[in-house]
């Protein structure tokens, strides 16, 4: 028999039961992942339909991309110890550093009566291919792809502490609530994956990046383009699999019950994010089966586990969020982002430039490399953007606490990017002798946030939302094209 709603009373009753009964039993992935995509309010029509908001669109221009890695080391990686070689650094060190630099500059934890003297770096440097690329004792596995790879050492940031940091390099602004870039750029270009979802984040490292899951975020945007963390443990969602005691056919029925009384509820109301939710419990229904396959890396041969140093496949680590970033590329999914955390090397006692620095180098230097590698003896690095780098770099200045370390320094810093049409084998930029400023080339992160968006086939001047009587976009007021780093 059915009621006004069309939906059968036997099914209907069944839902409402087993929802009383036990929550969990609507809760296979498909509430957790409702619940991951269910954000604030957003600029999107009240004309939304209930289809797949992350079907692909047209880009603005022919792309060159069309996927991107980011892989981001949380807390501040010392480009002074990795790629920024100066010898009259070392010459100086412990002499204090010239006035004329840090004049009406911030620094976290240094004011302007306590500057600190220069800090030399310790490690040993050569240079590698035909760019002549500087890359020291600490990166033994990027020094050979130097060729694939284009080193900014030029950039610049706005914010100096490490969770308006991170949301700046992520949105564009310090500020809560803006979209990030994952964000902006699945809700420009959607995704190519039908059991995924279109931007993913996998984190390593003894704790969560500082900011959290805005970082992520989608903002004002409708909540369907936030990014998805996976967990490397367990579910890769939590509540993804079944209760024991429900079989395929009642998942079917429950989520078929749902998506029909959010669908007559967004006919009644036109509310955007009623489609986003429909979208959530589908998307959380086929990733019962997709999302465990993906995280099983155990059908990889033993020679592309040894690329990336893959010891034991069910380990949770950064290498094993490299080769899980290839497998969602390979699905289609649009923008896979990791965090790695701990790069934040004051020198206090669990975070020396001495030991702490080349623990974090071993862990991230082997998988990164390999990443770029096998993305292109695969054929597919020339259409995915990998980016590497945090959210500022370190100070030429050391620090005075009872182990080595530095300040963190937003005025230049290095980060590297492969594929997707940068130039490959340059070094972009220069900074003066102590590392301190760029001479040549500045790269702001608005110019970088563009230059990726132009990649993809984005204007970042046109690809805007408007929210509260305003129009956003990821550079906000800011960026331009850094033509140069292109092929």
């Amino acid at each position: 028999m059915w009621n006004e709603s069309g939906l059968r009373e036997e099914t209907r009753r069944h839902f409402f039961g087993r929802c009383a009964a036990n929550t969990g039993a609507l809760g296979v992935g498909s509430m957790a992942l409702a619940s991951l995509m269910n954000g604030q309010a957003h600029a999107a029509s009240k004309n939304e339909s209930a289809g797949n908001p992350l079907a692909p669109r047209p880009t603005h221009f022919p792309p060159r991309a069309k996927n991107v890695i980011f892989l981001f080391m949380a807390g501040g990686p010392s480009q002074l110890e990795m790629f920024e070689h100066k010898q009259r650094l070392t010459d100086l060190d412990g002499k204090p550093i010239p006035e004329s630099l840090v004049e009406g500059k911030r620094f976290a934890f240094m004011n302007s009566s306590h500057r600190t003297n220069l800090l030399g770096s310790r490690r040993t440097f050569k240079q590698y291919g035909e760019s002549g690329a500087f890359v020291s004792d600490l990166l033994p596995w990027t020094s050979k792809i130097v060729d694939d790879i284009s080193i900014v050492k030029t950039l610049q940031a706005d914010l100096f502490n490490h969770a308006p940091a991170k949301l700046f390099m992520n949105t564009g602004s310090g500020q809560f609530g803006r979209p990030s870039i994952g964000s902006w750029v699945t809700y420009g270009i959607g995704s190519e994956c039908e059991d995924l979802p279109g931007f993913v984040v996998l984190q390593s490292g003894p704790r969560g990046p500082r900011g959290g899951a805005v970082l992520w975020g989608s903002g004002m945007l409708p909540s369907t383009y936030q990014g998805v963390p996976l967990r490397n443990q367990g579910d890769p969602i939590l509540n993804l699999s079944n209760p024991k005691d429900i079989t395929a056919k009642q998942q079917r029925e429950l989520v078929d019950v749902v998506n029909q009384l959010n669908q007559e509820r967004l006919e009644q109301t036109g509310d955007g994010e009623i489609a986003t939710r429909i979208n959530a419990y589908e998307m959380a229904y086929r990733m019962q089966t997709s999302a465990p396959e993906l995280m099983d890396i155990r059908d990889e041969d033993q020679e592309t586990l040894d690329l990336y140093g893959i010891k034991d496949p069910n380990e949770s680590t950064y290498a094993r969020n490299c080769l899980l970033s290839r497998r969602l590329i390979e699905r289609g999914v649009r923008f896979v982002q990791l965090y790695d955390t701990n790069w934040d090397h004051h020198g206090g006692p669990t975070e020396t430039l001495e030991k702490h620095l080349p623990d974090k180098c071993r862990d991230i230097d082997q998988p990164s490399a390999a990443l770029v590698k096998d993305l292109k003896r695969r054929g597919l690095l020339d259409d995915t953007i990998v980016i590497w780098g945090g959210e500022f770099g370190r100070t030429p200045m050391g620090e005075v606490r009872q182990n080595t370390g530095r300040n963190h320094h937003i005025d230049a810093f290095t980060m590297w990017l492969a594929g997707g049409g940068f130039k490959p084998g340059q070094v972009y930029g220069k900074t003066d002798d102590f590392g301190f400023e760029p001479v040549e080339n500045p790269v702001h992160v608005h110019d970088l946030h563009a230059t990726l968006l132009h990649q993809l086939g984005l204007d970042h001047e046109r690809l805007t939302v408007r929210f509260q009587g305003r129009d956003f976009r990821l550079t906000d007021v800011h960026g331009k094209v850094v033509t140069d780093l292109l092929a």
